[in-house]
């Protein structure tokens, strides 16, 4: 069993958790976060704790429950705090703007490329960086993701899109005789 399901989770405060037929919704003050669980999963709800306990005992199960906890997690702070993730970009006349639910990005194609942003996500651009927060975890990871592999940063000159705390190892180049 998973060491991170053997303890409670506490339930910060202002926030409610609720689990039937399969689906956990967590509510707080940032907004109400749902998510479908499996079968392999039973959740005890009491005294401000969470508890996640396997349903059966099965290698699957064992494997999911940790898996679960961390998802939990994700929930529990997203209703109370903004998850944030912020991109560079790098390379001349490389730039991002958001024009009205869509991202567009100029990096160094022939044409721009438009990103639809996701309803209950917020994105920001300023100058070279690109902003990307919401309540779900999940989902503000991916779609920083994948702005990042419309153009991932290049070896030579660092020219791209990468994460803010990334850093990029740089090759040399040719040599002049």
């Amino acid at each position: 069993m998973s060491r991170l399901a053997k303890k409670p989770i506490t339930i910060p405060a202002k926030t409610e958790v609720a689990f039937s037929n399969g689906t956990l919704t967590v509510k707080g003050p940032l907004g109400t976060l749902t998510k479908e669980f499996r079968n392999h999963v039973k959740v005890v709800i009491e005294n401000n704790t969470v508890q996640l306990s396997p349903a059966f005992d099965s290698l699957e199960t064992k494997a999911m429950l940790g898996t679960y906890v961390a998802h939990l997690k994700n929930m529990l702070a997203g209703v109370n705090k903004v998850f944030e993730k912020k991109l560079i970009i790098e390379g001349i006349g490389y730039k991002a703007d958001v024009k009205g639910k869509d991202l567009v990005l100029a990096v160094g194609f022939s044409h721009l490329v438009p990103k639809p942003i996701p309803a209950d996500l917020k994105v920001t651009s300023e100058k070279n960086t690109i902003t990307v927060s919401g309540m779900d975890r999940e989902k503000v990871g991916q779609f920083a993701a994948e702005v990042r592999a419309v153009k991932k940063p290049e070896p030579y000159l660092g020219k791209g899109i990468r994460y803010i705390d990334e850093v990029i190892r740089r090759k040399q180049g040719k040599k002049a005789a």
